[in-house]
């Protein structure tokens, strides 16, 4: 069953299992760049840092994701799309 997530600047990562991390990133940010959002915000979470390396790394690699950097005093990550 399919999920409907509304697409915003932000998304909470903390509503998902871990294995549906990627798809749930990959399709985020395609929908957001749809919408024509630049820039957007992915919460990951402080913990040891696993989610977050999951998330750097679909990052590193998405043809959509001109650069990003970890705002760690809040658990997330900024990240800026291409036109």
């Amino acid at each position: 069953m399919a999920t409907n997530v509304p697409i915003e600047d932000t998304i909470d990562l903390h509503a998902f299992g871990p294995r549906d991390i990627p798809s749930v990133v990959k399709e985020y940010l395609y929908q957001a760049q749809r919408r024509g959002y630049r820039e957007v915000r992915i919460i990951h979470g402080r913990g040891i840092g696993v989610q977050r390396e999951i998330v750097h790394s679909i990052l590193r690699r998405h043809p959509q994701v001109i650069a990003f950097r970890d705002l760690p005093d809040r658990g997330s990550t900024a990240v800026r799309l291409s036109d």
